[in-house]
């Protein structure tokens, strides 16, 4: 059987720093075949017959242009450079954003107190991407198994078709967080107790 593994950067980056410190660091290339590992031993525990091989690792991850230039670098040219990994890496866009006050019903996009602008950093098109390289690698036939790397709820419909298809989705998130997209998966497994193994 062939798995792919897609990894929701910034909700799996986030969710280790909390769970093993920020000073402990994931040893990335390792991480696709211990997830590829404990996928497979599920599948064997339901008396899934085969070997589980790795065919990639699809990583979406958004930076911010300016500010986040060295983890750029890192994402291309060393991570990018990892046996199976494929890097998409997108800038997030600054917009002007304005809060309104439902009290005094004005609006304003500054700061009352320095004048500074309000300026939104979102991630705008990391969450398709990854939703689109699922879906079409599945209805291409291109895996058997999607291991998914992310504890992100909007990614349930996603998962939905692809189950539907009769395809495997599982999911490896954290044991505090992510229920909805566990319940959906195929099967799911937590991270907590691999931090560990993977902690460099």
């Amino acid at each position: 059987m062939r798995a792919r593994v897609f990894v929701d950067f910034w909700n799996f980056q986030l969710s280790w720093n909390g769970v093993a410190g920020k000073d402990t660091r994931c040893d990335w290339p390792r991480l696709p075949q211990a997830l590829v590992v404990e996928s497979h031993r599920l599948l064997a525990d339901v008396g899934v017959d085969g070997a589980l091989s790795l065919e990639e690792t699809i990583v979406h991850a958004s930076v911010e242009p300016q500010d986040d230039r060295p983890l750029a670098k890192w994402l291309k040219d060393f991570l990018g450079r990892q046996p199976s990994f494929d890097v998409k890496v997108r800038e997030r866009r600054s917009r002007s954003k304005s809060i309104h006050c439902r009290a005094c019903g004005v609006t304003t996009g500054s700061c009352p107190t320095c004048g500074a602008p309000y300026v939104g950093r979102p991630e705008k098109g990391v969450d398709a991407a990854l939703v689109t390289d699922l879906l079409a690698l599945a209805w291409q036939g291109s895996y058997d198994v999607a291991i998914l790397l992310s504890s992100d709820g909007d990614f349930v419909p996603a998962v939905e078709h692809v189950q539907d298809k009769g395809l495997k989705v599982i999911n490896a998130g954290w044991r505090s967080s992510g229920h909805e997209l566990k319940q959906a998966c195929w099967a799911s497994f937590d991270l907590d107790r691999m931090v560990t193994q993977l902690a460099r």
